[in-house]
């Protein structure tokens, strides 16, 4: 039975975009250690990085049973086909007393497009420090996501216009909004506000997973703040090159995070970019780090 079989909401039009992000996260399993995933129906380009990191998270996290991820470390390696289906293939590297590491290639068309190494471990106590996040405004002193799209849904290409607008399973809510897609020259730091549109099942495991899917939005964005570059400039080449994450603390990825994203360096074609993600109390949970090509066309 496919995926699209056990998850009737998958591909129906205006269906609640939680329930077709769990049923994207819900991969079939193939074979011992390989599994499969399928993507989207609006995707027409290419895969949303996010969404391999975040399927190749639960094919690993489906060899263990008594362990939770602590870090993950991924390279996209060619752009991601929507139209076909993803095979996750995981290699049970090593199995210890505390610790598991597993290692995941994504295959299309007979080729990896994606690999990536993660760590598992038990639970332990140990020493416990951490840096405090910044003081922002609540996110419900701020816009909506859908009320900010539509106010600059004008300045967007027509034929993006509606998968621009479309439901969507992450929210974002930015701390200091830009006023369009033609922004100012800034420095490079933002913080957004994030979470599922919708409750997710009481699993820890697949809230990783949650996150580490909502964790590629905007992150890349962070690097081009400095240059006044928007969204869709036609003159950037724009794609994730590698993804690093770890995560320091249960959450829960249907609640209020603090995304908060600076850019330390970008040159040499590419930019990279760091995050630190809290609890509304100010709970450091994870943190995220991605290099991206950031080229200028040269037509």
């Amino acid at each position: 039975m496919t995926m699209q079989d056990t998850n009737p909401h998958f591909d129906t039009p205006g269906a609640d975009p939680v329930r077709e992000l769990l049923a994207l996260l819900d991969l079939e399993p193939v074979e011992v250690n390989i599994f499969r995933g399928v993507s989207p129906k609006d995707r027409s380009q290419r895969v949303f990085g996010g969404q391999v990191l975040g399927q190749a998270l639960v094919a690993a996290t489906r060899t263990l049973s008594d362990r939770i991820c602590h870090s993950l470390h991924a390279y996209f390696l060619l752009p991601g086909d929507p139209k076909v289906p993803i095979l996750y293939q995981v290699d049970r590297s090593r199995d210890g007393k505390s610790f598991s590491s597993r290692r995941v290639v994504a295959i299309q068309h007979g080729r990896p497009i994606f690999h990536m190494s993660v760590s598992f471990q038990i639970d332990e106590a140990g020493l416990e420090h951490q840096i405090e996040p910044p003081q922002v405004p609540p996110p419900e002193e701020l816009p909506s996501e859908d009320a900010y799209r539509h106010k600059i849904v004008d300045q967007v290409p027509p034929e993006l216009r509606d998968h621009f607008l479309r439901p969507r399973p992450i929210e974002l809510r930015p701390v200091e909004p830009q006023e369009g897609l033609n922004p100012t020259k800034r420095a490079p730091h933002q913080a957004f506000w994030v979470r599922a549109t919708g409750r997710l099942p009481n699993n820890g495991p697949l809230q990783q997973c949650v996150l580490a899917y909502a964790s590629d939005m905007t992150l890349l964005d962070t690097c081009l703040l400095p240059h006044g570059i928007g969204w869709f400039d036609r003159r950037m080449q724009m794609a994730s090159i590698d993804h690093a994450m770890w995560f320091h603390r249960p959450f829960r990825a249907d609640e209020w995070l603090l995304y908060v994203q600076d850019s330390p360096f970008a040159g040499g074609g590419r930019g990279f970019n760091r995050g630190l993600i809290y609890t509304r109390e100010g709970v450091l949970v994870a943190s995220v780090a991605q290099e991206g090509l950031i080229r200028m066309r040269a037509d």
